[in-house]
């Protein structure tokens, strides 16, 4: 398969509606992203790429840093994690309250607010905080440029107010380890972190590899990366899980900075970047350009 010429045809096809959808811009630090960038990058097991647009400009990938941090405490607790945090896809918003009080503090799945915050609190625990995670995406990526946005931090911080009372309500049920200002310091630290396609396309391989890292290393076992691919399917792009499951039918994590990353387990992992967001908080062209490529691929879990 001609991979170049197919995303090249992609984002020709797209073009009509490249820019559509709103910028994240109640994150005063993501607001003056300009809504017209599109970029896409396809990375095989063995690390060969392939991109098209804007697939090699750092962008904030936000949530989809939970993908990351999830992968490295999973690996350090295994099983353990999950008493800590639930699996199961939460319906509600993403930065819901209302979810974690209904379940005595313990969040639905690793990949909402709460949840992350749960995971930070963890690797904060375990020492294997931000700088650690900024460290796993270097290395993975091959890419020692790949920084974080003091910036975009310190505005997710200024704006946190509801992440704040997340951090607190897990507190008070007994779900936190250490103090809520360092676990919210560290959380928005990870969300910060800018990275092109071709980075997290390249870096989130060790799942199409079934765990193995790019030095050749096991990270997860097999039935682990098929756990986190498993949640990602479920859980990865907020309350629209199911109706992306139905259009592209890959395991994704989102990002409200316009980020996708989507794996085909044992075939190559896929970024797609494109700010303008649709009303649940995903990339609104980055869905379609996905789902053009499982479509016309037939490269799809289903």
């Amino acid at each position: 398969m001609d991979v170049q010429g197919l995303l090249d045809d992609i984002r020709e096809s797209l073009t009509p509606i490249i820019g559509q959808g709103e910028v994240a811009d109640y994150i005063p630090g993501l607001a003056g992203v300009h809504q017209a960038h599109f970029g896409m990058a396809v990375v095989m097991p063995d690390g060969e790429a392939y991109g098209t647009g804007d697939w090699e400009q750092p962008f904030s990938i936000q949530s989809i840093s939970k993908l990351f941090t999830l992968a490295i405490a999973y690996a350090h607790d295994g099983d353990q994690l999950w008493q800590r945090v639930s699996r199961e896809p939460s319906g509600d918003p993403f930065n819901s309250l209302m979810q974690l009080e209904l379940h005595d503090g313990i969040p639905r799945n690793p990949f909402i607010n709460s949840g992350a915050i749960v995971v930070a609190d963890r690797l904060l625990s375990l020492g294997a905080g931000g700088t650690d995670v900024l460290a796993f995406l270097r290395e993975e990526s091959g890419n020692p440029g790949i920084e974080l946005n003091p910036a975009v931090a310190a505005s997710e911080a200024e704006h946190g107010h509801r992440n704040a009372a997340i951090a607190n309500l897990l507190a008070s049920y007994g779900n936190l380890e250490n103090g809520v200002p360092e676990v919210l310091e560290e959380y928005f630290r990870q969300c910060s972190i800018e990275a092109s396609c071709r980075d997290l396309a390249t870096a989130g391989g060790f799942l199409t590899r079934g765990g193995i890292r790019a030095d050749g290393s096991r990270m997860l076992t097999s039935s682990e990366a098929k756990r986190i691919n498993a949640i990602m399917l479920t859980c990865g792009t907020y309350d629209a899980a199911g109706e992306f499951a139905y259009r592209v039918g890959l395991p994704a994590k989102s990002g409200v900075g316009g980020g996708i990353l989507a794996v085909v387990p044992g075939r190559c992992t896929v970024c797609v970047w494109s700010p303008g967001l649709d009303a649940r908080g995903n990339s609104l062209v980055g869905t379609t350009a996905l789902d053009e490529f499982t479509t016309r691929t037939g490269w799809s879990i289903f």
